[in-house]
Order: C-alpha cells, then sequence, then structure tokens
C-alpha cells in the first residue's frame, strides 16, 4: 500500500529546492544539516526515484523531482489557503501594499495570488514601483505594507532578509578585457545600479550603460539575447539562458542587497491577515 508523504517532508523539499542547498535551509530553520539529509532520503524512498543531485553549486532538483516540486509546491500553497480561508471566512476590506519592483516577481506574487484566493472580499490595491518611490508613498502614508530594501526606510522591518544579486550574462556572451564593460541595468533611481557601478569602480572597470529599463523582465530579455551584463536575484536566472558570470571573469562579487518587510503600527485584521501570507512568502528560501 503507497505511503503517504507528509507536508513536512514536502515542504522541505521545497525549500532545499529553491535554495539549492543543504546547509542554507538547516541555518535558516535551525535544524541540522544531517536531519535534512536524512528527510530527502526518506522521500526518495517513499516515491521510489532520486530526487536531488548534486552539483558543482550545490543540488538541485532531477527530472523526477521538478515533477514533484510542480505538485509539492500547489499542495502547500492550498493547505494554507485552506487554513487561511478558515480562519476569517467573513474577512472584508481593503489593504496597500508597496512592492519593488526586482522583489515583487516569483515567491511574493505566488503570495499575493493565494492572498487573493484566501480572502476574495479583501480588495488589494498594490504599486509596484522602484525602492525610492516606495520609501516616498511610505513617508506619505500611502502604504499599509511595504517591501522594500531596508534603507529607504528608518524604522525596523517586521522581517528582513538578504538577497545576493549575481553577475549574469547570456550564455554565450564573450566579456573583453580591454572593452568597456556594456551593462543592463535598472534606470537611475534603482539602488541596484549605483551599487553596480560603485562595485565595478572599486575594482578598476571601465563600463557603459547600454541597456536600462524599469521591467525586470525586460533586463532578463536584454541579457539573455547579448545586449550586457546584468545581476539578477538567483530566482530570476533560468538556467541555459543565462550564464553566471564569477569574480575571475573580470566582475566583482555578487552584491548583496537586504529587503524587508514593513507595517503600520494601526493593524487590522485585514493587514494581519495580509502580513501572515506576505510573511510566509518573504521567508520563503531563495536560491538558484
Amino acid at each position: 500500500m503507497f505511503e503517504q508523504i507528509g507536508l513536512d517532508l514536502l515542504r522541505t523539499f521545497v525549500a532545499v529546492c529553491r535554495q539549492g542547498s543543504l546547509s542554507r535551509v538547516a541555518e535558516q530553520s535551525g535544524r541540522t544539516q544531517s536531519a535534512l539529509s536524512m528527510q530527502m532520503r526518506r522521500l526518495e524512498s517513499l516515491v521510489g526515484r532520486p530526487l536531488l543531485r548534486r552539483t558543482g553549486r550545490g543540488v538541485v532538483p532531477t527530472a523526477e523531482g521538478e515533477l514533484l516540486l510542480a505538485y509539492a509546491t500547489r499542495m502547500l500553497a492550498l493547505g494554507e489557503e485552506a487554513l487561511a480561508r478558515l480562519r476569517h471566512a467573513e474577512l472584508s476590506g481593503s489593504v496597500r501594499i508597496g512592492l519593488a519592483e526586482e522583489v515583487a516577481a516569483s515567491a511574493l506574487a505566488a503570495a499575493l495570488g493565494r492572498l487573493r484566493r484566501a480572502y476574495p472580499d479583501i480588495r488589494l490595491d498594490v504599486a509596484v514601483d522602484h525602492s525610492v518611490t516606495l520609501g516616498r508613498l511610505w513617508q506619505e502614508d500611502a502604504l499599509d505594507i511595504m517591501i522594500a530594501p531596508t534603507s529607504v526606510v528608518e524604522v525596523d522591518a517586521l522581517f528582513a532578509w538578504s538577497v545576493e544579486l549575481q553577475w549574469v550574462c547570456a550564455p554565450d556572451y564573450v566579456l573583453e578585457d580591454e572593452r568597456p564593460l556594456d551593462l543592463v541595468t535598472f534606470d537611475a533611481q534603482c539602488m541596484w545600479r549605483r551599487r553596480m557601478i560603485d562595485a565595478l569602480a572599486g575594482c578598476g572597470r571601465e563600463h557603459r550603460v547600454t541597456f536600462a529599463s524599469q521591467s525586470i523582465t525586460a533586463l532578463q530579455a536584454a541579457v539573455e539575447h547579448g545586449l550586457g551584463v546584468g545581476v539578477l536575484p538567483p530566482d530570476s536566472i533560468q538556467a541555459g539562458r543565462l550564464r553566471v558570470l564569477k569574480p575571475s571573469e573580470g566582475v566583482p562579487d555578487p552584491l548583496t542587497v537586504q529587503y524587508g518587510i514593513y507595517a503600520r503600527d494601526r493593524r487590522t485584521p485585514v493587514m494581519d491577515a495580509a502580513m501572515d501570507i506576505l510573511l510566509e512568502g518573504a521567508r520563503t528560501p531563495r536560491g538558484p
């Protein structure tokens, strides 16, 4: 008889796949790496298939692991939605949420989707914009909840995490030491752009901006099609379509940026419900 797979096993498996490292997940969860390894072996035993394989950069799911990852992500999301719906079945009202454009994708977008499905009577007013603009909106009291770099406001975040930005290029892109580095970046207001230019200046590498956009999707496409080199978070780097550059290839070390989730002191049940789901999305480990 087929033995059921517990949600705890699936939750750990999803975290390992997203983070790409058992040691990172162990550090974030407060568990030992050996305990997580035992869980993954247990899961592979239950499904009868290898689910993870080791690479030079960590662990990645096998073809069977990718299939299970898709199902596990949906199952966990459905469980969260069901609990939220049952706890606040009649909850209604509005909440104003500000998201930094560069991190509004992936786990946070999925969290907003779960929020909408769990509370269909809540009216979401979501603003996706530059971090500088979000900081101004926060100061003007135009947002109830905000996810942005910790540098844009002088209040403590409810939860903060670090995003490691990798230097990336197209798979066949060739960097030439004697020529300025072509940069693909956000426009002048973006903190990432300032950090990129400062890092290049620090290592004495000349550069020129060849492509600028307010859209991270446009930046991904520009890098993929060989317009230059950019920086992207791990969950925006698609294997086979972008190549991660090493410092030995003439780029600085990866950049680390800290983001936080903020909420007004005047909390309402609607805000609390939104915070619960967004915090879960923010805590979701990110990896290549």
